[in-house]
């Protein structure tokens, strides 16, 4: 849409997502290689000579490694054929930029810049034969690594956006070295290994993403594609990860958050979905969690991060977690939780998940405890929250939600007792007897930074100082 002479001038009337995207020069990854070279180099020699020396937005961390690493990676179409000239301008700036990366990234509190900005040090160590470069960038990956994943080599953050940028840029980084016939560090491998598990359990070859700590409903086929095509093979041989219990078959998952909150530095996208679930059938969801509304500047961001967005139990319409605001603006974790007597069984004919907190402890005097059964053969799904009632105990209102796609319909039946849900490939009833339940609209975050109404099923009542078991059950009609 651009004149190709004014395109960096033009750019200023952008809106700030398409002006990153824009400087980013990750576009060129679009580009097929019959493209013009000619073209392509007058555009980057265009942006040299208008930005060559430091632009504080042009410059930030992660539009200034993506640029580099897009540059590079285009080399047929960005550098091949070119006149010396244009050459000494782009090895110049391409240097300027990254040493300019090299003094700015250790003040970066942002995990995902490091990362992208290590691997775009790492690149230019590789293509120009800067021993020092592939030096700094290797150790300050590995200095990211030690700091940001956990003794089961998983995201501290527990967020599975980060789990997927991580894994894409290690096997970039591991692809740049054995294409260089560098040796690939041993910490690199095994990093890749445990990701890679994870990432297989937890996000390949799904439809809609789980919808759990700041993640989106984003398929990741075309990296699924692109690590099939590269012989990247992962192999999920246990049912959990980061805290998520996945249990799946052929026709039905369940996945849970059996997981504690992150510590508070690494909390900013976490959401207090204690013990929610998802559950799918032949690859779409019957029951959903709401998503995640990531822009934290957003009165919805706050909203999006409450146990009430997520399917499982509220007392005294209070979250299972406290956040605070922290000096950016982002709301961070005050307080944790433990998570007790936790039991995961896969059988031939049922699964069983259980476990219990103390998140509404202190507050309410109550221990949660979920259990839920899934029995194959009849496709049944049994819940029980169970309230275990302490001496600190004190009287609230409790609420148990069951969130579900916008597109899915809700009827309910006469009998006050029954709720029918039709999804696109089956019909299934939701009971519970001896409690109140209803339909309530709410909102689904589960596109980026975008909302729609959806539907709930809402079950309430009142605590009582006796032990309380609160029984449902969802089955396939």
């Amino acid at each position: 849409d651009f004149s190709l002479n004014s395109v960096w001038k033009d750019s200023t009337n952008l809106n700030d997502k398409s002006f990153k995207k824009l400087h980013s020069f990750f576009w060129l990854f679009t580009l097929d290689l019959k493209s013009s070279k000619k073209i392509t180099q007058n555009i980057i020699s265009n942006w040299i000579d208008e930005n060559y020396k430091y632009k504080q937005h042009i410059w930030d961390l992660d539009i200034l490694s993506k640029r580099i690493i897009a540059w590079i990676s285009n080399s047929k179409l960005t550098y091949e054929n070119s006149e010396a000239d244009y050459k000494l301008h782009f090895n110049s700036i391409i240097k300027k930029q990254t040493n300019h990366l090299i003094n700015e990234i250790k003040r970066s509190e942002k995990l995902d810049d490091k990362i992208i900005g290590s691997t775009a040090i790492i690149l230019v160590g590789l293509t120009y034969g800067d021993a020092y470069y592939l030096k700094y960038g290797t150790d300050l990956l590995k200095q990211i690594l030690n700091f940001s994943l956990d003794s089961n080599n998983f995201l501290k953050s527990r967020n599975l956006r980060q789990l997927v940028l991580y894994i894409k840029y290690l096997i970039v980084i591991r692809e740049f070295l054995k294409e260089s016939q560098t040796n690939i560090p041993d910490f690199l491998d095994e990093t890749i290994f445990y990701l890679g598990k994870s990432y297989n359990l937890l996000c390949a070859n799904r439809k809609k993403g789980i919808l759990f700590n700041g993640n989106f409903e984003d398929s990741n086929k075309e990296f699924d594609d692109y690590l099939n095509f590269n012989k990247y093979k992962f192999k999920d041989d246990a049912n959990e990860a980061g805290g998520y219990v996945v249990l799946k078959n052929k026709k039905t998952s369940l996945i849970i958050d059996f997981g504690k909150a992150p510590e508070k530095r690494f909390s900013k996208d976490y959401q207090a979905g204690l013990f929610s679930f998802e559950f799918n059938y032949l690859g779409e969801k019957i029951i959903t969690n709401s998503g995640y509304f990531q822009d934290y500047k957003h009165q919805l961001n706050i909203i999006s991060k409450s146990t009430a967005t997520h399917s499982t139990l509220v007392l005294n319409n209070t979250s299972a977690v406290k956040f605070e605001r922290d000096k950016y603006g982002h709301m961070l974790v005050s307080k944790n939780f433990k998570i007790l007597n936790k039991e995961i069984k896969s059988e031939k004919k049922f699964w069983l998940l259980k476990a219990s907190h103390d998140a509404y402890l202190k507050s309410n005097g109550v221990i949660h405890e979920r259990q839920i059964q899934y029995f194959h053969d009849i496709y049944k799904l049994e819940g029980y929250d169970k309230l275990i009632k302490t001496k600190k105990f004190k009287p609230s209102s409790f609420e148990l939600r069951f969130h579900l796609l916008p597109d899915i319909k809700l009827t309910k039946l006469l009998n006050n007792e029954s709720i029918l849900i039709e999804s696109n490939n089956a019909g299934w009833k939701f009971t519970c007897k001896n409690h109140k339940i209803d339909i309530e609209t709410g909102l689904y975050f589960g596109m980026k930074n975008k909302y729609l109404e959806n539907k709930n099923i809402f079950v309430s009542g009142l605590t009582l100082p006796e032990e309380q078991n609160i029984y449902w059950e969802i089955s396939k009609i």
